[in-house]
């Protein structure tokens, strides 16, 4: 969408979350940056979107019908690997050209963020973590509520061959730190609401030492 509001994002600015993988903790989900209304109602839906509307009273007193979007939340992951490498992913998909991103996918129904973390990272890259790290819990479009839930994975142990669907094609591309913002400018760079935190890290020499450490591997 080329609308200048749905560019907006929220992020919660809490410390980070540290979780071994057996000991898992319910991670709460961010407000969204609109709130529906208690009134509001399902219009149309969808496989993928729910659209919602309900009357809005406005500053004048009029009327008028507001609109919202509604997704299952989504969780990725940045696995970084024993030499300090960030494991990326190169993918395609029908109707999509070739595009740069972390491993990751919708939360199923009764799943936890976590719980999808983990198992998307094993099915697209084909490794276990025995660290995760939740960096950023994004509102990335104010128009939609949805949550993006970004993970670092670290203690990484390769276990399996990588689990696709037949809508899928994924190459694992490991890179180094400086790749890894290299590549975060480029246009086909799928994870844009990180884009904003590696910004201004790049901008501000204390950031960018504790972006540093937050994907060091130890």
């Amino acid at each position: 969408m080329c609308l200048r509001e749905n560019l907006s994002f929220k992020v919660t600015l809490k410390p980070l979350i540290w979780i071994s993988s057996y000991n898992l903790m319910k991670i709460e989900r961010p407000k969204p940056i609109q709130q529906m209304s208690e009134n509001a109602k399902l219009v149309f839906k969808g496989k993928i979107f729910d659209v919602y509307q309900w009357e809005q009273e406005m500053y004048d007193g009029s009327k008028a019908i507001f609109e919202k979007l509604k997704r299952t939340d989504t969780a990725v992951v940045f696995g970084v690997l024993e030499d300090g490498k960030i494991l990326l992913t190169e993918q395609e998909q029908p109707g999509k050209g070739p595009y740069y991103a972390a491993a990751g996918g919708r939360i199923e129904d009764g799943e936890d963020p976590i719980e999808a973390a983990k198992r998307e990272f094993l099915e697209e890259t084909g490794y276990e973590a025995g660290e995760y790290v939740l960096w950023k819990a994004i509102h990335p479009v104010g128009k939609i509520d949805w949550v993006t839930y970004v993970f670092i994975a670290k203690s990484l142990k390769k276990v399996s061959d990588i689990s696709l669907d037949g809508g899928e094609k994924i190459k694992l591309m490991p890179v180094t730190f400086d790749e890894f913002l290299e590549i975060s400018t480029a246009d086909n760079f799928s994870e844009k609401e990180i884009i904003p935190f590696l910004y201004k890290a790049s901008m501000d020499p204390k950031e960018m030492i504790e972006l540093k450490k937050i994907f060091d591997p130890k």
